[in-house]
């Protein structure tokens, strides 16, 4: 059977680049800036690490592959990667829970509730008909 992620499937992207020319070759430059730039304020590790940790929020496998490697190439342990994500765990954690506060306030300022034995059939839609929201 063959994987949904292929590590030879990135043999695609200078097609990606192809189609894209300018918009690729602005991307490759900020990419460039950032991780060589002469300014940057952050070691190399540590940007491999921020790197591997957002490659596991985004779920990117090839991003994980290329920056787990690139950041144990610069002396990296498994254990720093490992409470890395950790931190990132709690992070969005944390951020579910501070955006629950949105629920309550969504909950305490719409129609009451209806009264026990009665159904509102709205299912999200709004007066129109249309979807409220598409997630």
């Amino acid at each position: 059977m063959n994987s949904y992620y292929d590590r030879t499937h990135l043999e695609q992207i200078p097609e990606l680049i192809r189609l894209a020319p300018e918009a690729a070759a602005s991307f490759l430059q900020f990419e460039e800036q950032l991780y060589h730039g002469s300014t940057s304020k952050l070691p190399m590790r540590t940007k491999e690490l921020i790197a591997v940790t957002v490659a596991h929020v985004t779920g990117c496998p090839y991003c994980i592959d290329v920056h787990v490697r690139k950041y144990k190439e610069q002396g990296g342990t498994m254990e720093e990667i490992v409470e890395a994500l950790l931190v990132a765990a709690a992070t969005r954690s944390g951020a579910i829970l501070s955006h629950g506060v949105q629920a309550l306030l969504a909950y305490n300022r719409q129609a009451p509730a209806p009264e026990a034995g009665t159904h509102r059939d709205q299912q999200g839609s709004g007066s129109s008909g249309t979807p409220e929201c598409f997630c």
